[in-house]
């Protein structure tokens, strides 16, 4: 048990790191669609020969119809629906017994030559004619239609189909009141009659817009989406036959049926198997990339995590897009990744995470060839148009490339599978106009990573190179002599980092920060002293040694105060490294030569520069702070002085840590003496 734990304890972080990759199969295999793939590519073949193999229906299956046969369809239920009416009956009872009470009111007042019981009978009888018949309300559905326009109306709940010209309108109805009093008897008070009846007249049938709605809707559901069926056994297409519309159809049912199917329990389980092996490929490949080629990445956990969640992120992105099928694929920034990704890491990672990540989302994309075909070249530019990201405006430029890409290489393959372009329409690139646009979130969202995991990204190296920070002015105000030391250092640097390969921006903005820790007492280095006075020689030399040693320590407090990235602390860690100071080392030593002297008095507290971008800005913090105490500048003296500064930190074994070669070094000794003799204007000595 002992040993289990004690294996457990020193193998933590690759059992870590061995759980992040297994959730992320998991993960990856969670996300892909829970049905199989048909196995043939066709959606762009309308028009063109079957080049496969002869395809016989392997089951029975019904022909679906086209999206553009089930809209027409809709289209004529809707164009020819008929709006459905409400009949209410107890308007015209009520309106009656308005006519009779009114009746009663006035005609008290009449001709006794007139019948009361007549002229009411009579009006009742017209009443009750008139609603029998009914009086249409006007409203929009029926404004304008003719008067053989078919409805349907309800009577308690049972519709029956009439024209309209069989109801009365208002003014018809008047119409027909005046025309039968006409003809009343002669005991009927037609006068007393008439403005009574006038006043009876409302409207009894409504348009009724729910049921209409609700008709009208069931009828676009029982809309049949299969319109014949293919029996088992039964030839679909031969290889070499032209894939007209029917036959695409037929081939679209197919692979929806098929894909419908496969998600029964038994193919399933062989789905998920095929899924899982791809996964594990992918993400496997991925970490042994990591592993063989980045290794300060794959042994942090953090790292490691961050970049199998953007993965994981845009293979959710992609199953959206299938999944809902409500928009197209292309419309989705995949380029987004390789750009992130960029801003954290080199450009080799950048397109390596892009690769998989785009060989994942193939499987479940549709057009598999032509979607990685476009995504992985898209992704290749975005990561060339911001190899050093100096700016905002590279985002900018970056998208427009993308958009430029993804079309000339969508209008490529067009043409090649279509034999011309005149298939190609605009909105074919709306979709990647849209995609590139939305590219630009990459920015925001590398402001959001930083935050989240605390790494520094290219944007924020260049925010932090910015002279004008207040940090590096209150450097240039309190120390100027160490400021213009910072700035040589930056410059020499990031020559030398550019030539042997490394982040160029990661050096510049560490060697501007090198040195702050001279803040605190800058009196006490030698380039401030402008005056001529030096402090040092009212101390001790082991004093003197231990100010100048503090400037790393303190430089380290004032970092973390301003809240400087660890990277950019790292460079102030290192920039001397474990070597010694040795003028004070040596004038103790010549001092007190009988003496015991505790060297570690003297040695800087390191840790030794630990990747490529330490080790040149020890270099050219070194050569550079030498070269200012040569008495004569020609090309024998700065070749010497870099040789035995550079050799000597060789021999120290400072860069035994560092993933720097000796060709490196040699390069960088050339280019560190050229640029040595540009700053000094050192003329080059030409034979006579």
């Amino acid at each position: 048990m002992k040993k289990i734990i004690s294996f457990i304890r020193h193998s933590y972080p690759e059992i870590y790191k061995g759980i992040l990759f297994f959730i992320a199969v998991l993960a990856v295999v969670y996300i892909f669609p829970k049905q199989g793939k048909f196995k043939y590519e066709f959606q762009n073949l309308k028009g063109k020969p079957w080049f496969h193999e002869d395809l016989i229906a392997p089951f029975d299956f019904a022909i679906k119809k086209s999206k553009e046969e089930l809209a027409n369809e809709k289209s004529e239920l809707i164009k020819n629906s008929k709006p459905y009416l409400h009949f209410d009956q107890e308007i015209g009872k009520t309106k009656k017994s308005t006519y009779d009470l009114s009746l009663d009111a006035s005609w008290n007042k009449k001709n006794k030559s007139f019948s009361k019981e007549k002229t009411a009978a009579f009006g009742d009888a017209l009443i009750d004619s008139i609603y029998a018949k009914g009086i249409v309300e006007p409203a929009d559905a029926l404004e304008n239609k003719p008067a053989d326009y078919s409805v349907y109306v309800l009577y308690n709940n049972v519709a029956e189909e009439h024209d309209l010209n069989d109801f009365y309108t208002v003014k018809s109805a008047f119409d027909y009141i005046q025309h039968q009093l006409l003809k009343a008897p002669a005991n009927v008070d037609k006068v007393t009659a008439l403005p009574l009846l006038e006043n009876a007249i409302a409207h009894n049938i409504f348009y009724d817009k729910a049921t209409t709605d609700k008709v009208l809707k069931q009828s676009i559901s029982d809309i049949n989406p299969s319109r014949d069926i293919i029996l088992k056994d039964q030839s679909i297409v031969s290889k070499g036959e032209i894939i007209d519309a029917q036959k695409f159809q037929i081939l679209e049912s197919l692979k929806s049926e098929y894909e419908e199917q496969s998600t029964g329990n038994g193919n399933y389980l062989f789905i998920l198997l095929g899924q899982l092996i791809i996964a594990i490929i992918c993400i496997g490949v991925l970490g042994a990339f990591l592993a063989f080629f980045r290794r300060d990445i794959y042994s942090d956990n953090a790292k490691v995590t961050f970049i199998l969640i953007l993965v994981i992120l845009q293979v959710l992105m992609a199953r959206l897009s299938v999944n809902t099928q409500s928009f197209n694929i292309y419309i989705l920034p995949f380029c987004i990744l390789p750009i992130i990704t960029r801003a954290f890491y080199d450009t080799r990672v950048a397109l390596f995470v892009h690769i998989v990540t785009v060989l994942m989302i193939s499987v479940m994309a549709p057009n598999r060839f032509e979607f990685a075909f476009i995504q992985l070249l898209g992704g290749m530019v975005a990561i060339f148009s911001i190899v050093n990201m100096r700016n905002r405006s590279q985002i900018f430029i970056s998208s427009a490339l993308i958009f430029l890409t993804y079309s000339v290489a969508y209008i490529g393959l067009t043409i090649i599978q279509e034999g011309g372009s005149d298939v190609i329409t605009i909105s074919d690139f709306e979709w990647f106009s849209i995609s590139a646009l939305l590219t630009l979130f990459s920015y925001p969202l590398i402001f959001i990573f930083e935050k989240i995991f605390g790494f520094t990204s290219d944007v924020s190296l260049l925010e932090l190179s910015d002279t004008n920070r207040k940090l590096l002015r209150e450097l240039a105000s309190r120390a100027p002599g160490t400021f213009q030391h910072s700035l040589q250092v930056a410059n020499l640097a990031e020559e030398a980092i550019y030539k042997i390969g490394g982040n160029s921006l990661l050096v510049r903005t560490g060697a501007l920060y090198h040195d702050i820790g001279k803040m605190e007492m800058p009196m006490f280095f030698i380039e401030n002293q402008a005056s001529g006075i030096n402090p040092h020689e009212d101390l001790s030399f082991d004093e003197s040694a231990a100010i100048i040693i503090s400037h790393v320590l303190k430089g380290i407090e004032i970092a973390k105060k301003n809240n400087l990235p660890e990277q950019i602390i790292d460079f102030i860690r290192t920039h001397h490294g474990t070597t010694i100071t040795g003028f004070f080392y040596r004038s103790f030593k010549n001092a007190f030569p009988d003496e015991v002297i505790d060297e570690s008095k003297f040695h800087y507290p390191g840790p030794i520069p630990f990747s490529k971008e330490t080790a040149v800005l020890m270099m050219a913090d070194s050569v550079e702070a030498a070269s200012r105490s040569l008495k004569k500048y020609d090309a024998e003296s700065i070749d010497i002085l870099v040789e035995k500064i550079i050799n000597t930190q060789i021999e120290q074994n400072q860069f035994a840590n560092a993933d720097i070669t000796f060709k490196d070094i040699n390069t960088l000794k050339k280019i560190f003496k050229k640029k040595l003799m540009n700053m000094y204007h050192v003329r080059v000595e030409y034979p006579r």
